[in-house]
Parts: structure tokens; sequence; C-alpha cells
């Protein structure tokens, strides 16, 4: 490891052990990274040293009204920010930065500033609750943050709880005394970003894994870069002309590659509306002439049903580029989006424990049901229960090594997902006779629905807290416009009757609690739930009856 520039150790104290870490391969030239890198120097920093701070970077929308930033003026904001985090928050390098907003230029910048101080980036979704914040900023030792004032009430609750979370500004609402921006305007328009080692912790991207309980995953400023130097060049090959929009957040590895790291790493324009969706998505790219698109399958298939009734139909003709990740990519979604558009999607599969995309095809190579191959950089294989190679046509576990691995904050699950040098995804997979890999199931009790993740267990402990709830066990099941829903299974306790009512009463009470996208959206009601001997619940049965 280089010598980090970091005063704060506590990310490279708490990485897992050398002998707990995938191998990381780093083929061909555009992986030989030097040993001194910061991911704001090379996606912002050099744009301006070679004269392309004119260019459109970062376009938003305020009361309605689009406005944009060029280059320029997003380098400016990001070394005010990083001044504010140094000179006025007291921020040294190394410490963790918690960002909240949705995808709006300011988070943008935001994000680019704790770069350039030094700072380690810690995203949270806008929806996430007091408790669910109050686990990650534990966990991660979070000791600034920057918040949207819009949503800054979880956090303002949660914040007398978490002692170590020392300084909070706000943006994004009103400019006057105290707020991120007045702070900014106190501060010079240039920061020379901090001399970082390649191997620095750059950002920890928060999970919740099966268990409900968050997982930390830490990334590298050269993971960050090796991921755009892998998917985009070889599968996606977007130019400086493209402009970018998608809906997910910046606050997953998703959103935060394709819709931040990727397009500043070609010059590119980036679209960032802060409320995203099926209905809302059509509009923008035809507001915006988008490019480049990135969403999940469903919304895809949402847009396509609905083009035909749209009346004036929109005009999507600027679209080139549409890329699907976060859930698998059924066939006759992809056969119907083309009727629709006349465009191929391309289709993935990343997590955020490898940062992004890596198994993949382009338009002229994608194949209905299929994923795709290993991007260039990566290696993927089928392995069997015990960690041996399969042959095409069987089911397995899939594996990967490249660049980019698993590095799990001080949890004892790395040991779960590398496994003698491979990062195990938690998904099935086969190998067909043309060496495409061809999605099976989670091999897992994490849901996918809608490109989020949901971890059971997690909706479990809440709906344990409703009065009425004595067992329950939540688990995925399949459903034809989101892909997986969760549903509940309740044993109620005595006194209480399964009702329609109380059906709703269980699904209000998980949306106080944890984000709104996590609720049961369907309830039965048992007598009882099926155990093993020993207690454990076991929802392979419940997916069975389901």
């Amino acid at each position: 490891m280089a010598t980090s520039a970091y005063v704060d150790t506590f990310a490279r104290n708490n990485l897992p052990p050398p002998q707990a870490l995938p191998e990381f391969i780093f083929e061909g030239p555009d992986l030989q990274l030097p040993a001194r890198l910061n991911v704001a120097a090379e996606l912002l920093d050099r744009w301006i040293e070679q004269g392309q701070g004119g260019r459109i970077a970062l376009i938003g929308e305020r009361d309605g009204k689009p406005f944009s930033w060029t280059y320029a003026e997003l380098h400016e904001r990001a070394c005010r920010i990083a001044g504010v985090l140094v000179e006025r928050m007291g921020m040294v390098s190394g410490n963790r930065v918690l960002l909240r907003g949705a995808n709006t230029p300011m988070f943008a910048a935001c994000w680019l500033g704790v770069m350039k101080a030094g700072g380690i980036a810690v995203g949270s979704m806008p929806l996430l609750r007091e408790r669910e914040l109050k686990a990650i900023i534990d966990k991660a030792q979070i000791t600034h943050a920057l918040c949207d004032a819009r949503i800054a009430e979880a956090l303002e609750a949660v914040r007398p709880q978490c002692p170590q979370l020392r300084e909070l500004l706000l943006f994004n609402g009103d400019e006057g005394a105290g707020s991120l921006e007045a702070e900014m305007a106190q501060q010079p328009p240039v920061f020379a970003s901090v001399d970082t080692a390649a191997d620095d912790t750059a950002l920890i991207a928060f999970t919740s894994g099966t268990t409900g309980v968050p997982k930390g995953t830490m990334h590298f400023h050269r993971d960050v870069i090796a991921a755009c130097r892998c998917w985009p060049p070889h599968v996606l090959r977007a130019t400086a002309e493209d402009r970018f929009f998608g809906s997910p957040p910046l606050a997953f590895t998703f959103g935060l590659g394709g819709l931040l790291m990727f397009p500043l790493s070609v010059g590119a324009s980036v679209v960032l509306i802060e409320r995203t969706s099926p209905e809302s998505l059509p509009a923008t790219i035809e507001r915006h002439r988008v490019s480049v698109c990135f969403t999940a399958p469903t919304s895809y298939r949402a847009i396509a049903l609905a083009l035909p009734q749209m009346s004036p139909r929109p005009d999507l003709s600027s679209l080139r580029k549409c890329v699907s990740a976060g859930e698998a990519l059924p066939a006759a979604t992809r056969r119907l989006w083309k009727e629709a558009t006349g465009i191929e999607i391309i289709d993935g599969i990343g997590s955020t424990e490898l940062f992004h995309i890596f198994i993949s095809a382009d338009e002229a190579h994608s194949k209905p049901g299929a994923t795709g191959v290993p991007v260039p950089g990566y290696r993927a294989c089928i392995l069997d229960d015990e960690g041996r190679p399969l042959p095409p046509g069987q089911v397995g576990r899939l594996a990967i090594k490249g660049p980019t691995g698993c590095k799990y904050l001080a949890d004892e699950r790395q040991a779960v997902y590398v496994q003698n040098g491979w990062n195990l995804t938690g998904d099935a997979y086969l190998v067909d006779e043309d060496g495409y890999y061809v999605y099976q199931a989670r091999t897992d009790d994490m849901i996918i629905t809608g490109g989020y993740n949901i971890a059971g267990p997690e909706i479990e402990g809440v709906l344990l807290l409703h009065p009425a709830v004595a067992e329950c066990g939540v688990v995925g099941i399949p459903d034809e416009a989101r892909g997986q829903i969760a549903k509940a299974f309740v044993v109620l306790k005595p006194g209480f009757e399964p009702s329609d009512a109380l059906v709703k009463e269980l699904q209000e009470h998980c949306k106080q609690s944890i984000a709104a996208y996590k609720y049961p959206r369907a309830v039965e009601f048992r007598a009882s739930l099926p155990r093993t001997e020993t207690g454990k619940l076991q929802r392979f049965r419940l997916r069975q009856e389901a």
C-alpha cells in the first residue's frame, strides 16, 4: 500500500486484513494506475488544466426552469466546498462526510468537494429514516455532514444520539448566514486537491445485505478511476458530446458511476433532476435532449407501455444509449423497448461491493435473456458450493475478479463475499453455449424490486415492533411490473384478527420506520411459519409456497 495522505486513519485501520481481500488484477495499459491519485483531480481538475472549463458539466432545474454549470463553475464550487470543509468545519483528511440530498448539481459539487479536501464521502438515500441514518453514522464514525435543507429533519432528529457527528451544514435552502452557500462565499475559488494515495479510501457505500445490518463497502480512489476505464470505454462508448440522465440516486454506486463519474471521465454533460419516475422520464429526455439514459428495467417497461397512449408523443430522437442495471432485464422488456424506440438496451450486472458493472454487452452483441460477458478488465466464472468451476449450462455462484473488489468496513461478512480470491456476488448464474452469462436468481434473501435492494430481515424487524405481530417472515415474490415485491407472512398475537384494515396498518407502520420503498406490498396472515428444529425461519419454503 502507498503512503496514505490521511491524518484520520479510521478507514485504513478498518480495512479487511490482506488475507481476506479479493485478488485484484490490473490487465491492460489503461489500468496501470499511478501510486498517487485523487478522483476530483482526475475527473474535474484536469479539464480545467486542459482548457476545457467552458464545456457544460451539469444541468439542473430550479422552480421548473433549467440552469447549467460549466466545468469551470463546477470546479469553483467544489473548491469552495473543500475550503468550507477544511477551514470552517475543521475537517482533516480521512474524516468521513455524510452527504444527503437528491440528484442535484449542488449534491454533485459537494461530493467532488469532499474528494478535493481528502475526505471520505458517505452517500445516503434521501428516504432513509432516523434509525437507518444512525446505523450508518455509527458504523462509519461519521464526523461531518452536508445535507439538503429540505430533507434535514431526520438528520437533525438523530444528531443528539450521534456525538461523533460534530459539524453539519445545509444547502439548497435559505442561503443566508450559516448555510453552506453563505460559507462558500467566504472561501477562495481555488483549492488544490489533496495528494491522496491511489489506495486511500474515497467513499463508503452502504448496502443493507440480507441481515438488515448495514454493510459499508469501501472504495479507493483507484477503484473509481479503474471503473471509469473498464465498462464505459469498452461497452458504453460515450463521448464528450453526450448528455447523460437517469433515475438512480447518486447515493447508490449505480447512480454515482453512471450519472457523475462516467460522464465526467469523458467531459460529457449530466442532467440531474431531483424527482424522476417512469411518467416523467420521457418529458425530461425530450426537454434536455438526453442521449444516454440510465434506469431500471421496470422503468423501461412502464415507459414502453405508456408511449402509445401519450399525446403528444414525446420526442425521444436524441436518445442513442439506454442502460439497464439494478435487477435482471427480462427478454420481454428488452423487446418491448426496442419495438417502442428502436433502441437496443445495454444490460449489465454490477454490485455495490465492486462499485459498478462487470458483466455486460453492447448493443451489437446483446442477447435476449442474457446479461452479457465479462467486461474487459474483469474475469468471471461459475462456481459450485465447494468453490469448483462449473461447465457451461450448469447453475452456480457467480464469481468475479478485477481491478475493484469487496472491502467491507470492519465486517465479518467479508469472508462470505470473498472466497479464494473471488468476489461472490450472491447471484446464481449459468454460462450458455455462446459464453454469455445468464441470470437465474439471487442466492440469498435479498429482494430486488424496481431497482432497489431490500433486505427481508430488516422489514421483519420493523413488523415485530407492531403490537399485533407475533411472528413474521418477509421474502421476495415475482411481480410482473417490479420484478419482485416484498411479501410479509404474519402470525398475529391473540386478540387480533386478520383484516384488510390491519394489512394497511402494518404497511403504514413500516413506512414510518424505514424508507417507504421497503414496505411489504403484500401481506398474508398465517397460523404458523415454517421453521427448523432449532427455530430458524425457513424463508425458502415461504418463497416456494408463494
